[in-house]
C-alpha cells in the first residue's frame, strides 16, 4: 500500500505563558482527506492551528508535528508555508498599501521562488474570483480595507486557492457568513480539493458542512481529541452541545 500520510502529530503537549494548553494530542491526516476539529471556547483548536503553523508564542513542549514525512516541530512559519501549508485567519487583518493582488503576487514568488507568469497569473485569478463572486476590481483594492466579514473571508479563500499548498487549515472560516457567503466559499474549497490536498477546518457550526463532507470529525476538549467519527459526530454536537464530553474529561 503506498503510504499516503500528509501531517502527524504526535504525543503533543503545548505551552504558553506557562500553561499547558494541548495535552497528549495524536492526529493523522492522509492526503485528499477532510478532517473537522469542534470543541468548546477555550478548548485549544486555535492553538492547535498556530502551533502547526509554528507561531512562536506557543512552546512544544513533548511529541512532534510532521509533514511529508519531515519533522517540522522546529521549523519557523516561513519554511512550513513553503512546505505546502496554508493557514487562513479567523480574524483577518487589514493592511494598507498593499493590494490583493500585489500580496498574492509576493506570496507566490516566496513559496516558489520562481518568477511568475503574469498573464497566466492574471488569468488564473480571475477564474477564482470569478468563482467566488467577487468582482476583479477587488484584486485592486487593500487587502481586506473596507472589506464587509464575509468578503474578507472569501478573501482568505481566494489566497488559499492561488497559494495552492498541501494542507489547508481554515480557522472559523465560516463564522459570521450568510447562506450566500457560505455557498461561495463552499464552492471555494471544493474546487481547492483533490486527492493529493488535504483540509483541516475548525468550525462551530453545521452551514459549512452542508457543502462539504467531511472524512472525520474530532471533538476537542481541555487539549486533547477525546473523539473522532465521521460526519454524524457534528451532527451530535450541533444538536446537544459538548457536556457529554465534558464528562468524559472530568471523569
Amino acid at each position: 500500500m503506498i503510504e499516503k500520510g500528509l501531517l502527524r502529530i504526535n504525543d503533543l503537549h503545548v505551552n504558553t505563558e506557562n500553561k499547558e494548553i494541548l495535552r497528549s494530542l495524536n492526529l493523522t491526516v492522509n492526503k485528499g482527506e477532510v478532517h473537522v476539529i469542534m470543541g468548546p471556547n477555550g478548548a485549544g483548536k486555535s492553538t492547535l492551528m498556530n502551533v502547526i503553523m509554528g507561531h512562536p508564542n506557543y512552546e512544544v513542549t513533548k511529541g512532534s508535528i510532521e509533514f511529508d514525512a519531515e519533522d517540522i516541530t522546529e521549523m519557523n512559519t516561513d519554511e512550513r508555508a513553503r512546505k505546502g501549508i496554508f493557514l487562513s485567519f479567523q480574524t483577518p487583518e487589514e493592511v494598507p498599501g498593499i493590494t490583493v493582488e500585489g500580496m498574492l503576487k509576493g506570496a507566490k514568488f516566496a513559496i516558489t521562488g520562481k518568477p511568475l507568469k503574469f498573464f497566466q497569473f492574471r488569468k488564473d485569478m480571475k477564474e477564482k474570483l470569478d468563482l467566488l463572486h467577487f468582482d476583479e476590481s477587488y484584486a485592486q483594492r487593500y487587502l481586506n480595507v473596507g472589506f464587509s466579514g464575509g468578503e474578507k473571508k472569501k478573501s482568505e479563500i481566494l489566497q488559499m486557492m492561488m497559494l495552492d499548498p498541501k494542507l489547508a487549515i481554515l480557522d472559523e472560516i465560516d463564522s459570521g457568513l450568510d447562506v450566500d457567503a457560505v455557498r461561495n466559499v463552499a464552492d471555494g474549497i471544493n474546487h481547492f480539493l483533490n486527492e493529493e490536498k488535504s483540509l483541516l477546518i475548525i468550525t462551530h457550526s453545521s452551514k459549512l458542512l452542508e457543502y462539504i463532507k467531511p472524512d472525520f470529525v474530532h471533538v476537542l476538549t481541555d487539549g486533547r481529541i477525546v473523539k473522532t467519527g465521521d460526519a454524524s459526530v457534528a451532527e451530535e454536537i450541533i444538536n446537544h452541545g459538548f457536556t457529554e464530553y465534558k464528562e468524559v474529561v472530568n471523569s
